[in-house]
């Protein structure tokens, strides 16, 4: 086998998205994040730090109430008696500081809001920089019933150090250190064993804060947080192979391994990396995941090869992010596709599934089991944690579409975007990614003035019915002629033959690994075109191979209907004697991943992450046309 070529990523002021569904998602994520108000999203903070409070009337007068009243704060997660009051602050800053490199208006009021945070913290002695009293700490160390205090103000660290990392604020990161010298000395005065039952109380990601700290700035201190947030009872049973994840709290576990990761890269010791390998091997690799890309349900792992029985409320959203955060880690570390494909698969059945396209609001989870209904947030009144991975998330999509490796650039991610490299053998170069809505199917696609010119000129010509194709555009523009390996990713659900043009002729490319590589010499202007073939594909469920959920691409289907009830295939037949398209044209746009079973019962099919309304069932048992009896669909 041919050794790994590591991937890296390249930073967010140097990608952009063009039009396409995922820009479509970014505006509608961009119009919530921007209707959250300064005034509101640092209120606990400056209660915290005595620079607000509110008294129900405007100080003796009689009658006159506060015009900042309580029907205007944040409620939920965030009220002022909820014991995680902050925590959206920080995936907002998070968040912001991406939108914030090409985004004025966001980084203004990012900048601003740092501000504000340097007054909460001055009014706190100089170090304490939190909504949420620092008492809060001592009850964890006392046992005291308290919840998620650490995973809290993780979030405002994480925010912060984003802030300065991406965004640039230098101040950012002077708070974030002087907030870390109160844990530098609060930890200081615990025992290990101490520690070891502070770590045991949900501490978000705080390993990856010190991490990041210590890689930044060498000191020493951190290196000693890291080690402190060392959690052995954890690590080292994941190390010795035990299965440590089953039924427990997923969105504990998944963070403490991100720190794990970000602890191997600034240290080098190999030990962290061990940790990260093993947790994805019991995350993922034995386990198996839903026919989404998800692992977990109700919050906590399911058992290895399990979904039929835990289908309710399956994975939540944090889980998704943090997990997909992960396999590009993993990625970058290795450059193996099968953590591209997984990022793709969580990308299109989560992230987007789990955001309505119509309002921007999340659902906490994606329930699976028949007569499932998407259960939206609200604005202003819920603030789970699921509000703030929903900003972070579709912050910065543009980032994972294209890699730079050992010997060229790698199209890992068919994300419609902009990207710039400089330094690709000898060269800058762009790479610039569409997708073509006439020859081929865009998923989440509405409308185009290319779509609504085509339908009125005679030419190019169109396809008569909807293509059975994804078909992408990829323009290579260095600033010189070079030459470079391009690796394009063939996705895992593609099962039968692409094809490959540049320039419009044919090629006879070379496949290696699941990777196309296009070896030449690079012009400006040169453009490489790829057809995904698509098909619908049943795929058994691990544990019972007679139930099967549907798939176009890498589109998870759902059924409009609330029963899950047998669907019929011809004897031997594949999917596609179980659905055929349906609804395949609107106007000048195709609908791609719409179907309705051929036989009785009649059932019509959506993508799942279209589904804003409504009752939907994923997991069908499956029968033969020619008896009755349900059979494997391998059979």
């Amino acid at each position: 086998m041919n050794q790994r070529i590591s991937a890296g990523f390249v930073g967010p002021r140097d990608a952009e998205l063009l039009e396409g569904p995922a820009l479509s998602r970014a505006r509608v994520n961009r119009e919530y994040l921007m209707s959250l108000t300064a005034e509101n999203l640092l209120r606990p903070y400056r209660m915290e730090a005595g620079l607000w409070r509110y008294s129900g009337s405007v100080g003796t007068t009689v009658g006159e109430t506060a015009a900042d009243g309580p029907e205007n704060w944040h409620w939920g997660w965030e009220s002022p008696t909820s014991d995680l009051r902050g925590h959206i602050l920080g995936h907002w800053l998070s968040a912001a500081a991406y939108l914030s490199t090409h985004d004025e208006e966001v980084r203004a009021r990012a900048n601003h809001i740092v501000k504000e945070l340097v007054r909460c913290q001055e009014a706190n002695g100089g170090q304490w920089v939190a909504g949420i009293p620092r008492g809060f700490m001592d009850r964890v160390v006392q046992g005291q019933e308290v919840w998620a205090p650490q995973y809290t103000v993780h979030k405002i660290l994480m925010g912060l150090w984003d802030m300065y990392a991406i965004g640039g604020n230098a101040t950012a990161l002077k708070l974030l250190t002087h907030f870390a010298d109160w844990f530098v000395q609060w930890t200081g005065h615990l025992s290990r064993e101490q520690l070891d039952d502070v770590l045991d109380v949900e501490t978000g990601g705080m390993l990856e804060i010190w991490a990041n700290l210590y890689g930044e700035t060498g000191e020493n201190k951190y290196s000693v947080l890291m080690s402190r947030y060392n959690r052995p009872r954890f690590f080292d049973r994941l190390l010795s192979g035990e299965d440590v994840l089953t039924n427990r709290h997923a969105n504990t576990q998944i963070p403490e391994i991100l720190g794990a990761a970000r602890a191997w890269e600034v240290t080098g010791d190999r030990r962290w990396r061990d940790i990260v390998e093993a947790f994805w091997f019991q995350a993922v690799t034995s386990r198996g995941t839903y026919c989404t890309g998800g692992s977990t349900s109700g919050e906590v792992w399911q058992p290895s090869k399990i979904v039929l029985s835990r289908l309710h409320r399956v994975q939540e959203h944090c889980t998704v992010y943090n997990m997909m955060r992960l396999a590009q880690i993993l990625y970058s570390w290795t450059g193996e596709k099968q953590y591209a494909d997984y990022w793709e698969r969580n990308l299109v059945n989560g992230i987007f599934a789990q955001q309505n396209h119509q309002t921007g609001m999340v659902t906490y989870f994606l329930s699976l089991a028949p007569g499932s209904e998407k259960q939206w947030g609200s604005r202003t009144n819920d603030f789970w944690c699921c509000h703030g991975t929903l900003l972070q998330a579709h912050s910065h999509h543009a980032t994972a579409s294209v890699q730079r490796d050992e010997d060229g650039l790698r199209i890992s991610q068919y994300i419609p975007s902009d990207t710039h490299w400089d330094e690709i053998a000898g060269a800058s170069v762009a790479i610039r990614i569409q997708q073509d809505p006439l020859d081929g199917v865009v998923f989440g696609q509405t409308e185009t003035p290319r779509g609504l010119n085509a339908i009125q000129r005679l030419e190019p010509d169109l396809p008569a019915e909807r293509p059975d194709r994804m078909v992408f555009d990829i323009e290579v523009r260095p600033d010189q002629r070079t030459r470079f390996t391009l690796r394009l990713r063939i996705p895992d659900w593609v099962r039968a033959s692409i094809r490959v043009y540049c320039n419009g002729n044919e090629l006879a490319y070379v496949e290696e690994e699941g990777w196309v590589l296009i070896d030449r010499d690079w012009s400006a202007g040169d453009l490489v075109r790829v057809e995904f073939p698509t098909q619908v594909r049943a795929i058994p469920a691990p544990e019972t191979p007679g139930v099967v959920s549907f798939e176009d691409g890498p589109y998870v289907l759902a059924g409009l209907t609330s029963r899950r009830v047998p669907v019929k295939r011809a004897r031997g037949g594949d999917a596609t004697t179980i659905l055929a398209p349906d609804e395949t044209r609107t106007h000048h746009w195709w609908n791609a991943g719409t179907y309705r079973t051929i036989r009785t019962p009649d059932i019509q099919f959506v993508p799942l992450f279209d589904v804003t309304e409504g009752e939907y069932t994923v997991y069908f048992p499956v029968e033969s046309g020619d008896d009755r009896s349900t059979r494997s669909f391998n059979e």
